[in-house]
């Protein structure tokens, strides 16, 4: 896939540019239109295209707990017979709590964690099956409260049966920006992991008491450029961090169910590393 038309579709999903101009812009890089609505479905998640998380080893159910205005939805995963676990808050891309990010909550879950993937949408109904709306509904969150609601996950699995009192979180693009943002609001948080995701205000992150753990794709120069001021920032403030950078790889290259951008080389690494975090920080 030309990189060109990676690099548009990024840009659709993560500005307000319409579907319609999209694919006028997609159809110039492509050639025509029949191309680009051929190429379309290789850009679009496909969740059919992964497959499910299984595993006899977990358990997981549609929870709800107390948000700031209101019940937050949320998919909770936990080991079976199993306490004393850490806890892991998982937040979901610009789409909202997608099949592709229930599996990755019940993969935390998997690796001796409870996990809890909450669904930021729930103040406006809840996360849609279309996902041009999903991202539309994102854009109409309230910045303010949408991290007071992550707060409140935090302190529900601080509090939760069998868990150890030790949280950590993992983000996932937009979600990735979010683990930043928890990192610098919640001192009490043991990890912060952020795939992909923007950077925080430096002046703010004098503020990070967490272990922090970072991954980029080499080709995400929207989000990569933030990247140098944020490690200025953060050696300057001590805080115990580390940053990688995966050469050759996209944006979202940890999501398996999209196909131009997923790297399955790139994914299972950070994984390791992320779960490896977890392990050393949260047990």
């Amino acid at each position: 896939m030309d990189q060109k038309i990676i690099n548009l579709y990024d840009k659709y999903t993560h500005s307000q540019l319409s579907r319609k101009e999209f694919m006028k812009k997609l159809a110039i890089l492509a050639g025509s239109t029949a191309l680009a609505v051929t190429i379309l479905p290789l850009l679009e998640n496909s969740y059919a295209s992964a497959s499910e998380f299984l595993s006899d080893d977990i358990t997981s159910e549609e929870i709800t707990f107390p948000g700031i205005e209101g019940d937050m939805r949320a998919i909770l995963a936990k080991p079976k017979g199993k306490k004393n676990l850490g806890s892991v808050l998982v937040i979901h891309e610009n789409r909202g709590l997608n099949p592709h990010i229930i599996d990755v909550t019940k993969g935390v879950a998997a690796e001796g964690f409870i996990a809890l993937g909450v669904d930021a949408l729930s103040p406006l109904g809840g996360t849609p099956t279309d996902e041009d709306k999903g991202r539309e509904l994102i854009g109409k969150l309230d910045p303010e409260k949408n991290l007071q609601n992550y707060l409140k996950g935090l302190e529900y699995l601080r509090k939760i049966k069998g868990g150890n009192g030790k949280v950590g979180c993992v983000g996932f693009c937009w979600g990735g920006g979010m683990s930043n943002k928890l990192a610098v609001n919640d001192p009490k948080l043991q990890v912060a992991v952020a795939y992909y995701g923007a950077q925080p205000n430096v002046a703010d992150v004098a503020k990070i008491k967490a272990s922090i753990m970072m991954h980029y794709g080499g080709l995400d120069e929207r989000i990569n450029a933030g990247i140098p001021a944020y490690d200025a920032a953060l050696k300057a403030a001590s805080v115990d961090y580390k940053i990688f950078i995966y050469d050759g790889v996209n944006h979202a290259f940890n999501n398996n169910t999209s196909p131009t951008r997923y790297n399955e080389a790139a994914a299972k690494l950070a994984w390791g590393r992320t779960i490896d975090l977890f392990k050393s920080k949260l047990s």
